[in-house]
């Protein structure tokens, strides 16, 4: 297909309309994506996560001044809040990362949540791989920042980095739960300030605790826990060292560490697909027979029918039609 070759060559306008026909869920972009997955695979993606506020637009920023030193080329996809007005993107991410709009090696797209949790989107993962196609060496990843249940871009990023900021008393508590899940690396960033040796310390010790428990299979990679100042451009050339790092030690140990990763964004990608795909399906069915969305919600709102049974009914129903059709 045209387009496909389009994206192949880097063409930055067919690459921003198949993300928006990904976005709106138009049918033939899923056709454009099944001949593009074959040239996916090549890029290296990095994760950003971190509450609002601890800076992580900032360090994003920074990082893709030294990536492009090093002559990489960059994609970066901003997780914003939806507009609760227009359901789109917020565009704080992308209005941060203004200065890097006029640079060919550089391609930013904001991604409205539009109410998917995890700290992602539905359309994250489709995306990376149109990114990827176009020939991208890195691309960021940068979350939403909604708290600690953003664990899905672990299983996304081949490295996610960790932000947190000194002063903020729940922060370590609040990744406590997921920390060795969650994070490869560990920024403090604004650590010029108050307290920032006190988070630090705190995060080691979690961290060292981490190790303890979680035995793993070849030789373990213990999360280091670089300080920042972003704005200032301070630690900068610190992170990049330990994401190279990191990416060394998952290429060095590839039967274990980088298949596991491969593994787990896999099987992630697949489990969104089927999901949607299942509900499309089951909803489609639903009207063609003159029950939609709304009328089938609305029994439920009248106590007609339970959510679980009326699931399982629409489900089983599918089966059925299925297997009268097989035979």
């Amino acid at each position: 297909m045209d387009i496909v070759q389009k994206i192949l060559d880097g063409d930055i306008r067919a690459v921003a309309r198949l993300m928006r026909d990904i976005d709106d869920e138009i049918p033939s972009a899923k056709e454009v994506l099944k001949e593009l997955y074959p040239h996916t695979g090549k890029a290296y993606v990095i994760g950003f996560t971190g509450s609002p506020g601890v800076g992580k637009s900032t360090l994003v920023d920074r990082l893709v001044d030294k990536l492009r030193a090093e002559g990489k080329t960059v994609g970066i996809l901003a997780i914003d809040p939806t507009s609760p007005f227009t359901g789109g993107a917020i565009l704080g991410d992308r209005i941060r990362m203004q200065r890097h709009f006029l640079d060919p090696g550089v391609f930013i797209r904001s991604l409205a949540t539009r109410g998917h949790f995890g700290g992602l989107t539905r359309s994250t993962h489709d995306m990376i791989d149109v990114l990827d196609a176009m020939g991208k060496d890195v691309i960021i990843v940068e979350t939403v920042g909604v708290g600690q249940d953003e664990i899905e871009i672990a299983h996304t990023a081949h490295t996610t980095v960790l932000v947190t900021v000194p002063g903020m008393g729940d922060e370590v508590q609040a990744i406590k739960a997921g920390i060795m899940e969650i994070g490869d690396i560990f920024v403090v960033n604004k650590s010029d300030r108050e307290g920032s040796r006190k988070t630090v310390r705190e995060l080691r010790n979690l961290v060292e605790l981490g190790l303890r428990r979680h035995k793993t299979e070849g030789p373990p990679w213990e999360p280091p826990i670089i300080q920042t100042v972003a704005s200032k451009n301070k630690g900068i050339d610190e992170l990049y060292e330990a994401i190279i790092k990191h990416q060394k030690y998952l290429f060095d140990n590839k039967a274990t560490k980088l298949e596991q990763v491969l593994y787990d964004r896999a099987k992630l990608h697949f489990i969104g697909i089927l999901r949607d795909q299942l509900f499309n399906t089951v909803i489609e069915r639903a009207r063609e027979r003159g029950e939609d969305l709304d009328l089938l919600v609305s029994k439920i709102v009248h106590r007609d029918v339970d959510p679980y049974s009326l699931a399982n009914e629409l489900v089983e129903r599918e089966l059925v039609n299925s297997k009268s059709k097989e035979k």
